[in-house]
């Protein structure tokens, strides 16, 4: 296979920089790797690999015979150090994560921002990414998403970062653990809504993969039934609220709320809020809770 990778025409003390290369890779289904990235792993002088045992099989199924070297969140600022010098050094450097895109709540972030701070060129070489393949078949709407990540590991965390996203109008989109999947649908039926739609899309691209949309409370009772959708990796795609709803809030309808959490609590608020204003009850609720953080 012809090189086709650019060099650096950086230099520094008359020799010529390395390239530190982002590569994606599969997340699952190997086919998936590109052309571009598997020639770029066999060119470069090393790979910093999050897990090298992980991304032996991977090297292994492609012919890449490149030497790898563990690089991650707990690595010490001395590997940072190593790679930037040899990159500074002429040496083409290859990121790689488990899977996916490197960064993408990965590890990575201290090597490219040091890398980039000496002026080395950082080259991205795009493939498969699982909150993007998410989004691309949930149906939800895609001109405006956040991305989220891992949401915090206990409930209190978790409900209270939940809280300050309640009412953002964007696609909300979720990385989490399958041993926390269902307490996860369960806080975002009792902080967003049960009738929140929510997309999970489970062990994307592998044998066992699983899409499905539904109400957040009817989904959480769907992972409870089936205890195969509490394994493997999972991405959540959650429909942001609408913005029709938070128009229809009127002045007069922000007086009422207003009085009535002047005396009552916020569930009890919206519940009242909502037979007088003809409007729902969760909206009023995650209107309230908002209201309450300013």
């Amino acid at each position: 296979m012809a090189n086709s990778i650019p060099q650096n025409t950086d230099t520094q003390g008359g020799a010529e920089k390395g390239t530190l290369y982002v590569v994606a890779t599969p997340i699952g289904n190997l086919a998936d790797m590109v052309p571009r990235a598997i020639e770029t792993l066999q060119t470069v002088a090393v790979i910093a690999a999050e897990d090298t045992r992980h991304s032996s099989r991977l090297l292994a199924h492609f012919d890449i015979k490149t030497p790898a070297i563990a690089y991650h969140d707990h690595s010490d600022e001395q590997r940072t150090e190593n790679l930037v010098r040899r990159l500074l050094a002429g040496e083409d450097v290859a990121l790689i994560s488990d899977a996916g895109t490197p960064l993408v709540s990965d590890p990575g972030y201290r090597l490219v921002c040091k890398a980039r701070e000496q002026g080395i060129r950082v080259v991205p070489i795009p493939g498969a990414c699982a909150m993007i393949a998410a989004l691309s078949a949930a149906g939800l709407p895609s001109d405006r998403f956040a991305f989220e990540g891992f949401l915090p590991a206990k409930q209190v965390a978790r409900c209270a970062f939940l809280q300050t996203i309640a009412n953002d109008s964007r696609t909300l989109i979720f990385y989490e653990a399958p041993h926390r999947i269902l307490e996860t649908l369960q806080d975002m039926a009792s902080v967003f809504g049960a009738e929140r739609e929510v997309v999970m899309a489970r062990e994307l691209t592998k044998t066992f993969e699983t899409i499905k949309g539904d109400k957040v409370a009817a989904l959480a009772e769907w992972v409870t039934a089936d205890i195969n959708q509490q394994r493997g990796e999972i991405v959540l795609v959650v429909q942001g609220v609408s913005k029709i709803a938070m128009a229809e809030m009127t002045l007069e309808h922000e007086r009422v709320m207003t009085v009535l959490l002047d005396e009552l609590p916020v569930k009890q608020a919206a519940a009242i809020g909502a037979k007088i204003t003809g409007l729902k009850k969760n909206f009023l609720y995650q209107w309230a809770l908002a209201k309450n953080e300013k």
